[in-house]
């Protein structure tokens, strides 16, 4: 029996990236003051629009996730929990400056029939009514698509201005959960040259620079954020930043939290040697951010206006620290 060629769409899919790609972790936002916060990669046009349909829960990693569908058939995958807010916001700012960030959306509250019941995970942020909420829903930039994963440590873009640039970045949004497995490297469909190295989950952002009790100290807590020591150490070549901290010493305890405990203090180096002119390239991007802009960030994650200013301000104040070196 004759084999009918696969359609060009689907062979295109399988081809391996070229072999002389060149990998890329920041790429030049151009005209940074005109780039809309509010709806960050994506435009208005493609904001998810219920009504939604619930796919499947998805049970990986460790904040509770599922699958839909919005009313033009696009998958989107949501996400639960004290993550939702926070990576909302960060991936926008990481976007506005040139850094690799996928498409999110906030909703407060998304009618998904049939999934009270289903979802299992974190099924507290689920109303008998079918209402989930607190959700973020995300997919990866149309244009790109994931090969594979990164290491921070092992990696050819590491000791880069660009690369060092990211370091920064997971300082100024106290991102702490730097697992390799939060890492991705997408193929640029429409220019094979490129490989492009980002950080696809930012959810571990605004609370304290290391790892807490619990998730909600963690993560998306205001206080922590705005009270924590953002610069450690200033010398004539390098900065060092007060990030990532070191688990609380109740993790030292449990034998079975010993794997985590290794790999924090392990990406500890992240936030400390950072070139200073790398430092001072990376705060010369932010400073052009308006204060309106970053607002639209926090706007767009759904916190309330008192806490958008609060955040905003924080935001402000960590940059202009960067800004005076």
């Amino acid at each position: 029996m004759a084999v009918c060629p696969a359609p060009a769409s689907a062979q295109k899919q399988h081809e391996k990236p070229a072999p002389d790609a060149k990998p890329i972790v920041w790429v030049d936002p151009g005209d940074i003051h005109s780039r809309d916060l509010y709806y960050g990669l994506g435009k208005k046009k493609d904001v998810p629009v219920g009504p939604f349909t619930f796919i499947d829960e998805d049970k990986g990693g460790t904040s509770p996730k599922f699958e839909v569908t919005d009313a033009s058939g696009e998958k989107w995958k949501a996400k639960l929990g004290p993550e939702a807010q926070p990576e909302t916001a960060a991936s926008r700012i990481m976007w506005a400056v040139g850094f690799s960030a996928n498409e999110n959306y906030y909703i407060a509250e998304m009618p998904v029939p049939g999934i009270h019941g289903h979802q299992k995970r974190g099924n507290q942020f689920v109303s008998t009514d079918n209402v989930a909420h607190g959700v973020r829903l995300q997919r990866n930039p149309k244009h790109e698509k994931k090969i594979k994963e990164w290491s921070w440590r092992n990696n050819p873009v590491k000791g880069t201005r660009e690369f060092n640039g990211l370091r920064v970045m997971m300082a100024l949004l106290s991102n702490w959960d730097m697992k390799d497995d939060n890492n991705a490297v997408y193929e640029d469909k429409d220019d094979s040259s490129k490989l492009i190295y980002g950080v696809t989950d930012v959810g571990a952002s605004f609370g304290t620079s290391g790892k807490s009790i619990t998730e909600n100290a963690s993560k998306n807590n205001l206080n922590a954020y705005r009270k924590h020591k953002f610069i450690s150490k200033v010398t004539p070549d390098y900065v060092d930043f007060n990030f990532p901290t070191h688990p609380s010493f109740v993790y030292y305890f449990p034998l079975f939290e010993f794997p985590f405990i290794w790999r924090e203090w392990r990406h500890r180096w992240i936030g400390r040697h950072i070139p200073r002119e790398d430092v001072k390239w990376v705060g010369s991007l932010l400073s052009q951010l308006s204060p309106d802009q970053i607002r639209d960030a926090f706007k767009a994650a759904g916190y309330t206006p008192e806490q958008v200013d609060a955040y905003t301000a924080a935001v402000q104040g960590r940059i202009a620290e960067i800004a005076k070196l």
